[in-house]
């Protein structure tokens, strides 16, 4: 009923299933609008607007507060806050606010939260949800062919929602409804290409990038109209023949032209130089390099790209001539500071292949390399800053073994930079596995396998400038996929392999609140700020929470009713 209520005054609600026994509310609700809105300010009762006011572009370019407009929150992928009313000092008291099962499949997702609406996914799926209560305003469902591994979450340009595919295709959604604007097929599924990555949304273009490496395919990065959908520029991930890049595969082969470098995971942005970094994946044949000797550019790599031609500005390549499956499309995470008594302009990245960069983002000069996780498969570093591989940890029919696995160091979680402690974290993961070498003739797809002995998991913070660490919290047996938020209230936020989500202090690692879920994060949390109120978003497998301060400690907060009595109820039909 109080939903009728809510959907008479927003004037944009229908009751669904119920719209014969309705009927008299929908007659009369012209005559007792405006009872109805004296009633409920009387009573306090917020009424959520379900209709969406659009995305302010200028968001896009601030630190994440009142909004959380993109995947990372802002362009830099730092995932840091400065919301500080949840802080150090009453994390004791925080408290369940309200949650939103989705009964459908593990959310990996990061929610946008614009205008008091948070967008988030699953594969196939889109959810709006009010974000004071978690209450369903749509829901949209598109159900496909292809990977289902999971899905990032979402770009919004204007009033309009972007998300990909498991069959490579980019939707188009109204924001206020979900109803389908339009629909791109991206690449052809049919020769093995999904799409897992939330679009990043710079300025009038969405760059959306592809997944995929059963078959030997080309990774590419594209930018689309946000209006129309219509390709605005196309960066492959390998060159073509003859174009700076090539010589770096064998000239006598197509090798090149199937090579991989997938862009699974969405990229930073620095307004100010307006480059876009973004990072690839392994090259093909997965763990057969035997038929593409040389370096492979420009997979496994960060490159700088100009947004608005899709052009290669600087490149730096993690893992050269990769054979174990060390995509390199971990967060290239931006800041500001001070390095060798210098300000500079930074790009980190804490890369799958258990190694810590450190570049200059104006030009990809390369100013630290470290492990940040035990390694075994590199014997140190070339004067370029990349790890120098060992021969006999390439796969091999007998089996080698490598530390990390083929999962890597780390991986898609996400990492974060608190500007309060001038600290990177990471979670990261101590795994060894044997790689074989499986394929025999020339390899295609997956040329080798791997198999994990043994494996834990901790969290990480580094010194940006060294990449040491500076402490660690240790996560449990297994892999954590958790990823990670810092804020201006002196808190991280993640989870560890026990079920536990977790507050810690950024400066020393100290846990300083955990509450057993019951359950697996495999996404990263997120906050925002409604009516003076921050609340803490964290999914759960397949369940959304949202912690928050009870009311009568968040300042600035109105007292709000959640429930109409049923006396009230009687004198308002």
């Amino acid at each position: 009923m109080l939903s009728h209520l809510r959907g008479m005054i927003v004037g944009t609600r229908r009751c669904g299933n119920c719209l014969e026994s309705c009927a008299g509310l929908h007659v009369a609700a012209r005559r007792i609008r405006a009872v109805v809105l004296l009633l409920l300010f009387a009573l306090g009762l917020h009424v959520p607007l379900v209709a969406a006011q659009g995305l302010d572009p200028a968001a896009l370019l601030r630190p994440a507060t009142d909004t959380w407009p993109s995947y990372n929150g802002d362009y830099s992928g730092r995932r840091f806050s400065t919301l500080d009313q949840i802080n150090a000092g009453n994390i004791g008291s925080l408290t369940l606010a309200w949650i939103f099962p989705t009964r459908v499949a593990t959310i990996k997702s990061t929610p946008l939260e614009v205008n008091g609406i948070l967008y988030f996914t699953a594969p196939d799926n889109v959810w709006a949800i009010d974000a004071r209560f978690g209450r369903e305003v749509w829901h949209y469902l598109r159900r496909s062919e292809g990977d289902h591994i999971g899905n990032r979450g979402l770009g919004m340009y204007k009033n309009w929602l972007y998300f990909t595919t498991p069959d490579a295709h980019l939707v188009c959604l109204d924001a206020k409804d979900g109803s389908v604007r339009w629909i791109v097929e991206l690449a052809d599924p049919k020769l093995g290409y999904f799409s897992t990555m939330a679009p990043l949304v710079v300025r009038d273009h969405v760059i959306v990038g592809v997944s995929g490496d059963v078959t030997d395919i080309r990774g590419f990065l594209e930018s689309l109209d946000p209006e129309t959908g219509t390709i605005q520029w196309r960066w492959y991930s390998e060159p073509d023949p003859g174009e700076p890049g090539s010589e770096t595969w064998p000239q006598d082969s197509d090798a090149l032209l199937h090579g991989g470098g997938m862009t699974w995971m969405t990229g930073t942005y620095d307004a100010e130089l307006n480059l876009l970094y973004w990072g690839t994946g392994n090259p093909n044949p997965v763990l057969a390099g035997e038929g593409r000797p040389g370096d492979n550019l420009y997979t496994c790599s960060i490159v700088a790209l100009n947004p608005d031609t899709g052009k290669l500005v600087w490149y730096f390549q993690p893992s050269p001539h990769d054979v174990h499956d060390w995509d390199a499309v971990e967060t290239p995470v931006l800041f500001d500071g001070e390095f060798a008594g210098k300000r500079r302009k930074l790009l980190a990245q804490a890369s799958r292949n258990s190694f810590f960069f450190l570049l200059d983002r104006t030009n990809g000069q390369h100013l630290a390399t470290a492990p940040f996780i035990d390694q075994t498969w590199a014997s140190g570093v070339d004067s370029r800053g990349r790890p120098i591989a060992k021969p006999e940890a390439a796969p091999s029919p007998d089996g080698a073994l490598v530390e990390p696995s083929s999962d890597g160091g780390t991986n898609w979680m996400a990492p974060s930079f608190d500007p309060q402690t001038g600290l990177f974290y990471v979670n990261a993961r101590r795994v060894f596995s044997i790689f074989y070498r499986t394929a025999t003739g020339k390899a295609e797809g997956w040329g080798g396998r791997d198999r994990n002995l043994w494996g834990n998991s901790t969290l990480r913070a580094l010194d940006y400038r060294t990449g040491k660490v500076v402490w660690n919290h240790e996560l449990g047996n297994g892999g954590s996929i958790a990823g990670i938020l810092t804020t201006a209230g002196r808190l991280l936020f993640s989870a560890d392999n026990s079920g536990n989500l977790l507050a810690l202090d950024p400066a020393s690692g100290k846990t300083l609140w955990h509450l057993n879920a019951g359950g697996e994060m495999a996404a990263s949390p997120m906050t925002y700020a409604l009516d003076g109120r921050q609340y803490i978003i964290i999914a759960v497998q397949d369940i959304l929470y949202a912690f928050a301060l009870p009311e009568n400690m968040a300042p600035g907060t109105e007292a709000r009713a959640s429930f109409v009595s049923r006396s009230e109820l009687r004198l308002l039909n």
